[in-house]
């Protein structure tokens, strides 16, 4: 197939799903062209890409043009995630495609690019909502520690509820990666029109690039954790908060030299200040996380609220890190408590968790190998293309879609969507 893949953001190892999507299409011989927003720290993730897509169109959006694109949409009832990437750079991008080159369906990464199908001109269209954004809000309205996070949550929360009840309607296919996203958009179109369109709503799950995240027979450090991921997202940030405040005095209180590394990009200040004790390491962006899940004794990954199925789960398992994971993360997942890893929800469970496997050299073997046979059998990239693939086919035979009308005469300058080898990163001013 020749597949249009958009997202508002570039695919790569930390936004993996879109990633490996792309690797595993590409892989199985279809031709992908992907648009997407980048920024100037984009570049070699878009390096790499080129060598996976047909063309790469990577279009310039600036923290200035995503605020002005919010800014226009507070009078109407599009939610903010979808509106920020959604100005006419990235809708201009779009449209040239369509006008210009012959594709069989378009596949659209996320809220914060579904807006941009008003450029696709009835293009067979498979949304990858990833998650209910609605529910996350919800959550983190509830659990949130911080005034901000609770605040931004609620403003959008009503408008990201309407926006998803009509995703059924909006596009030909949709997916989620987890059972539990599934039903809240279920119960969301229930809510908005009494009808639910169960043969275009599908569960994907989230793959582990088995080749890249393996065990290495590499020595683990004693006592020390590893918690990983983007910490930019607020439900990883107050995950870190929670392990550090809250868990970790406990788990000192009985093991006072044990060590914690957070590992993930852009950590808020309250994050970076965690390193005021020497028993904490914030890294920062990392290049590649294999070596921390590889030395690390155990991973924690005491979510407060979250959505979808947790990567960093998944890759710890995969490397055979023996993990103590937030009982939530198990709805997204068909493990089995005390066989694949260890559950906990309060603070004093983690602490029991953490030092039950500190002092248990052999259930730390048992559970690490367990893990890695798990992702094995249920958290394959190939086998979630190939469902994919099946609602591609889906879609390119469904009725049209009423044809959503983008801006008109969007203005795109042919000599900056450059192509081919040259890295296309075009400049949206």
């Amino acid at each position: 197939m020749n597949i249009l893949f958009i997202s508002a953001y570039v695919p790569s190892r930390i936004r993996v799903r879109s990633y490996s999507f792309i690797k595993a299409l590409a892989r199985r011989g279809h031709q992908i062209t992907l648009v997407c927003g980048a920024t100037t720290d984009d570049s070699a993730a878009i390096d790499e890409l080129q060598q996976i897509c047909h063309r790469v169109v990577a279009v310039e959006v600036s923290k200035s043009q995503m605020i002005a694109n919010a800014l226009r949409a507070l009078p109407g009832e599009l939610p903010f995630q979808a509106a920020l990437s959604s100005g006419p750079p990235l809708l201009g991008a779009v449209q040239y495609e369509v006008m210009n080159h012959q594709y069989d369906v378009a596949h659209i990464e996320h809220l914060r690019a579904a807006a941009l199908s008003a450029a696709l001109q009835g293009l067979p269209t498979v949304l990858d909502a990833v998650d209910s954004i609605s529910l996350l809000f919800e959550r983190a309205f509830r659990h949130n520690p911080g005034f901000k996070s609770r605040a931004m949550a609620l403003l959008d929360l009503a408008r990201t509820r309407r926006y998803e009840a009509n995703y059924t309607i909006r596009y030909d296919q949709v997916l989620v990666s987890s059972p539990e996203d599934a039903w809240a958009l279920r119960e969301l179109t229930r809510f908005a029109d009494g009808e639910v369109a169960l043969d275009t709503l599908h569960v994907v799950a989230n793959g582990v690039d088995l080749d890249y995240f393996q065990p290495q027979s590499v020595e683990r450090l004693p006592e020390t954790l590893v918690f990983s991921g983007k910490m930019s997202y607020h439900a990883n940030s107050a995950a870190a908060l929670f392990l550090a405040q809250e868990i970790m005095p406990l788990v000192w209180a009985q093991r006072p030299d044990v060590k914690l590394t957070i590992a993930g990009s852009a950590p808020p200040r309250e994050i970076q200040a965690l390193s005021t004790d020497p028993r904490i390491a914030v890294t920062g962006y990392v290049a590649d996380l294999r070596p921390h899940l590889a030395q690390a004794t155990l991973a924690v990954t005491p979510l407060r609220y979250g959505v979808g199925i947790q990567n960093k789960v998944l890759e710890a398992m995969a490397m055979a890190t023996p993990v103590v994971a937030a009982r939530q993360v198990t709805q997204a997942l068909q493990t089995q408590e005390n066989c694949d890893l260890l559950l906990a929800q309060e603070a004093p469970e983690y602490a029991h968790a953490i030092l039950a496997l500190l002092d248990d050299t052999s259930l730390r073997l048992l559970l690490g190998r367990a893990g890695r046979r798990y992702v094995e059998r249920y958290h394959n990239w190939d086998s979630a293309a190939a469902h994919l693939e099946t609602l591609y086919t889906a879609a390119m035979g469904a009725p049209a879609h009423p044809v959503a009308t983008p801006p008109a005469a969007l203005p795109v300058d042919e000599k900056m969507l450059e192509v081919g080898s040259a890295r296309p990163l075009v400049s949206a001013s």
